[in-house]
């Protein structure tokens, strides 16, 4: 991605004049009281410390000659240990100047939220007091590091040895209209449903000074997703990926979060290996030994809690930081066999409403004409891994021809959503075209239902997929495969199989818990043959297996199907031997 003028203008200050209708959104969000809206999730100390040590902030540097950046700071999670390392580091030097000339540029710290900023620039003057330093330098220090504004579009002045920290993840339906469409002009990486911490981590690395390093905690989606690719691109053309920490189900905030965190430290200089570690115990004594490993000039021979991968970034391809031989694997069936959809097979995902309660219920129960209703399969109808309906049904408002049914022409249609129109109508997709105002947000086409597919749930611990003969519509909650060539019972191996969970693993952001996102743009990612290259003989194994759902014999004929090595076998955990 090569940066534009207004990108590398980014930090003029005439970038930052506020229209009057930017301004009072930052100034209501600068008054909202939840936590939760602004995104505010706060780290465990341990945990602070060790991204610290990892960015390479630590006592025994000039830290006073220094400059770091937090670009959120809320409660002081970050801040007030970062002051801590500065004022230690300070006195072990030879200094001769004022505290406030030699301390005041040495930190640069924003928050929103003016209460928080209160608090905290409190905190700060007390902690600054409490290492005898004068009242007054204490609050000229203070007034000096601490910004109350937008990050986004505050000035910042001069360029950063560290930024530091654990961005806000808030999605783009709580930012109001006019401050998104500001983003968007400033940040190229706020690409599709982008949430706020990308343009975050986009405006934290151009801000870095040359060697300068990032340490962030937070989700990790934008490693892997569609919205992520400007921002992996940016990453890989002018950033060195160091180090990848995989936080998932590990204890690093002080309360639950349903995102997959990790900690990246990227570094503005050439790009090289990235040291990769997964999960570790959060306590002081495991995550400094795992410090020094990851930091290691030379990693040692013998296999540990470390290792590193040669090449994690390219261009805005989503970073594979499984284990060597799992990418070489994943690279081999790339290379060798085509994509899911390439084979004749299509990935949708069902009808999505806008008002469940209004446009599903019990099929018999709903009074509407014959034709005007689908049988509905959600994912309560398969959990036990094949379908047993509950006997819902969808509402279908529209034409076979394109468009939507004449209300005119169906006068039970009519009648029932008369009776909703309140609640319909107030739906955003009825309020953009009130014309339309009984139009589901994605069209119904009745043939689907008939067709014989294969549901897939969004977010499952394992593969989850189901034979459904052709006779329901699946849900939002429901991502489907049909085929005019692959047989789909076949295909349901090779769906079960160790293979396709590995693709998806790669690929696929995981959330807490170890789920992972059986999503569209996850599952296109899969690599099958040609139907019509696939053996008689193997055709029936797969089938076999499926209808079976013995993941033992799926495993088997798939590794068949693909002719893995022992080798590539074992980086899958040996199933099928």
């Amino acid at each position: 991605m090569n940066l534009t003028s207004r990108q590398l203008n980014l930090f003029s200050e005439s970038v930052y004049t506020h229209s009057p209708i930017v301004a009072a959104a930052i100034e209501k969000l600068s008054a909202t009281a939840g936590a939760e809206s602004r995104g505010a999730i706060f780290t465990r100390i341990e945990v602070v410390d060790f991204i610290l040590d990892l960015a390479g902030y630590t006592e025994d540097q000039p830290l006073h000659e220094k400059r770091i950046l937090e670009p959120s700071f809320g409660g002081g999670d970050f801040l007030l240990p970062v002051i801590s390392r500065l004022l230690t580091a300070w006195k072990s030097s030879q200094h001769t100047k004022a505290v406030v000339e030699e301390l005041g540029g040495a930190i640069r710290a924003v928050e929103l939220h003016r209460n928080t900023f209160s608090s905290t620039r409190l905190a700060v003057i007390e902690r600054l007091k409490q290492e005898n330093i004068e009242e007054q330098f204490a609050v000229a220090l203070a007034d000096r590091w601490l910004i109350l504004g937008d990050f986004l579009l505050s000035p910042l002045e001069g360029e950063f040895d560290f930024v530091v920290g654990n961005p806000p993840y808030v999605r783009q339906e709580q930012i109001p209209a006019p401050l998104l469409a500001a983003y968007r002009r400033r940040y190229q990486t706020m690409y599709d449903r982008a949430d706020i911490y990308i343009p975050f981590i986009e405006r934290s690395l151009l801000a870095l000074a040359k060697g300068g390093c990032l340490g962030f905690i937070c989700a990790d989606r934008w490693m892997k997703n569609r919205y992520g690719g400007p921002l992996r691109s940016l990453v890989a053309d002018r950033f060195n990926m160091k180090i990848y920490v995989d936080m998932v189900d590990t204890p690093a905030f002080h309360s639950d979060v349903s995102a997959y965190p990790a900690i990246t430290i990227i570094s503005r200089e050439t790009p090289g290996a990235t040291r990769i570690a997964h999960r570790p115990a959060i306590d002081r004594a495991t995550l400094a030994l795992l410090s020094a490993a990851l930091r290691a000039r030379n990693l040692p021979k013998e296999v540990g809690p470390v290792r590193e991968l040669a090449r994690v970034t390219h261009g805005s391809e989503p970073w594979l930081l499984e284990t060597s031989d799992q990418m070489a694997l994943i690279r081999r069936l790339e290379k060798q066999f085509p994509s899911l959809e390439k084979v004749g097979c299509k990935v949708g995902i069902g009808v999505a409403t806008g008002l469940d309660k209004a446009y599903i219920g019990d099929f018999d129960a709903l009074d509407v004409e014959t034709d005007r209703k689908l049988p509905l399969v959600t994912t309560k109808d398969i959990v036990s891994g094949e379908v047993q309906w509950r006997g819902q049904g969808v509402i279908n408002p529209f034409a076979e021809a394109g468009g939507l049914v004449d209300l005119r022409n169906y006068p039970r249609l009519c009648r029932y959503l008369e009776a909703r129109r309140e609640s319909i109508s107030a739906r955003h997709c009825a309020q953009k075209t009130p014309a339309n105002w009984y139009r589901t947000i994605d069209r119904i086409t009745p043939e689907l239902a008939s067709r014989p597919k294969l549901l897939i749930p969004d977010i499952k611990g394992e593969a989850h997929i189901v034979f459904e003969a052709g006779k329901l519509y699946p849900h939002h909650n429901l991502y489907y495969v049909t085929s005019d060539d692959w047989d789909l019972r076949a295909l349901q191996a090779v769906m079960l199989s160790a293979v396709t969970r590995l693709f998806i693993a790669t690929y696929s952001t995981k959330m807490r818990g170890g789920f992972l996102r059986f999503q569209a743009q996850y599952l296109r990612r899969i690599r099958i043959p040609q139907w019509a290259d696939v053996p008689l003989g193997l055709r029936a194994e797969l089938v076999e297996a499926a209808i079976q759902r013995d993941i033992h014999a799926c495993n088997q004929a798939v590794f068949k199907l693909f002719a893995l090595s022992n080798e590539e076998k074992s980086s899958l955990g040996g199933n099928g031997d």
